[in-house]
């Protein structure tokens, strides 16, 4: 029996990386005649850090992801995809994109770009794509090719 999947997480974030998970969790949804979700995570925890902290920056930063996750809808929509639809998160990428919102939204196949950062991010910052693949309780795909299944992430140097 093949393995069918219902309920298909993708992670967007702006990086090449995730638009190559993007590019595939189309693809994917469609096979399997799934629901995409879409998930941008605003992390609250950079707002910290603004000594002028201003709740106009979060709406800011909240209207801007509003477009651009609507213009993911759209392309997938236009590529055929009939159900899809987009999650704006608030707090720890992390915990929100290997936990709760998988868990909330009966996941059951996270699809992530390998991780955008160096070395030397990865070491002080850990990485979000590890965090997820340990701790998520469903299948987690990390998505390093195109859609030809060619390399299209440069190795770390």
């Amino acid at each position: 029996m093949l393995q069918q999947y219902h309920r298909i997480q993708v992670a967007i974030d702006g990086s090449s990386e995730s638009e190559l998970a993007f590019k595939k969790a189309v693809a994917v949804s469609k096979r399997n005649n799934a629901e995409l979700l879409l998930v941008h995570v605003i992390d609250t925890r950079a707002f910290q850090n603004v000594s002028s902290f201003d709740s106009a920056m979060v709406e800011e930063v909240s209207e801007t992801s509003k477009k651009t996750m609507a213009e993911y809808v759209k392309t997938a929509k236009d590529d055929g995809l009939e159900k899809v639809d987009y999650f704006i998160e608030y707090g720890s990428p992390k915990s929100i994109l290997g936990r709760e919102f998988p868990n909330r939204e009966k996941v059951d196949l996270i699809m992530i770009g390998a991780t955008g950062l160096n070395a030397v991010e990865r070491l002080l910052l850990g990485s979000v794509t590890e965090f997820v693949t340990r701790n998520a309780t469903c299948d987690v795909l990390v998505v390093r090719t195109d859609l030809d299944n060619k390399p299209a992430l440069k190795a770390d140097k």
